[in-house]
């Protein structure tokens, strides 16, 4: 893969980390009252900051190879240690969190660095809420982390979200990562099928269930049982539980073919997001 300029990053990936922490900063910025509430969720604009900024801060310390236990990759104890990180946290104020935000993103960034130039580092496997995984994957994960939340505040206070179809791209290693680990198992339980994702203009991947059993490829499996052609951001929005599939579906924003493809509308709801 192709390194980003600035450091030992995929092409692109530090650039995005920077620019949307910038984007949700200079959001925050302009809101006067933090308590407003957000849309689909049981935070205030402050709370939905607050725990942005804990969570960057939580990955800079897992970049920089520290030990940081937080729930167990359910969204039932995810959920928990949120709720335990903000009652333990008292900053509200946007100014206060949109600095924090953007600061503990560039020492994130410095921690991959100085962990790629230190012959004595540890290991590159790291210990996250959603398992193992190397500092490429988990600075994909702190995008994607940003980016939907981010669409949330962007969303409680009527302004422009910072999705695009560049940033997508750049949580897709993550995303791959993830699957297996967030599929749902009363879902897929005794379904057995071969799924072919295409994000248009973007990344193909096979998503193959055997009895329960979830298994993701890089590129289009052979012989899928149902192809989904889906836009970017409406994948990622989709994956991320922020947006009703059949929403999408009606905006034309999902193809389906195959020789199965009225499987489509259930795939989402193999996985349970974060």
């Amino acid at each position: 893969m192709q390194q980003d300029i600035s450091g030992p990053l995929p092409e692109g990936l530090a650039s995005a980390l920077r620019a949307t922490a910038g984007d949700i900063a200079t959001l925050l910025q302009g809101v006067p009252d933090t308590s407003i509430p957000v849309p689909q969720s049981q935070w205030t604009v402050g709370e939905a900051a607050a725990h942005l900024a804990l969570a960057n801060e939580l990955m800079a310390d897992l970049a920089a190879g520290h030990e940081r236990p937080y729930g167990d990759g359910t969204p039932q104890s995810l959920a928990a240690a949120n709720a335990q990180s903000l009652a333990a946290f008292a900053e509200r104020g946007a100014r206060p969190l949109a600095a924090m935000i953007a600061e503990q993103t560039d020492v994130f960034l410095d921690a991959v660095e100085q962990a790629a130039s230190d012959a004595t580092a540890a290991a590159p496997t790291l210990v996250t809420p959603l398992g193992s995984m190397d500092r490429t994957v988990l600075a994909s994960y702190l995008l994607t982390h940003m980016l939907g939340h981010g669409y949330d505040l962007a969303r409680a206070v009527d302004r422009p979200h910072m999705l695009d179809r560049d940033r997508v791209a750049l949580c897709m290693p993550f995303m791959l990562s993830v699957m297996p680990r967030v599929a749902d198992t009363a879902a897929t339980a005794g379904l057995t099928v071969r799924y072919a994702i295409r994000l248009r203009g973007g990344a193909a991947f096979g998503v193959t269930l055997t009895d329960g059993t979830v298994q993701v490829t890089e590129g289009l499996p052979d012989r899928a049982d149902c192809t989904i052609l889906i836009e970017p951001v409406a994948f990622l929005l989709i994956a991320l539980g922020r947006r009703n599939p059949w929403r999408a579906i009606t905006r034309g924003q999902v193809v389906t073919w195959g020789r199965k493809p009225w499987l489509a509308p259930r795939f989402p709801t193999l996985f349970a997001a974060p």
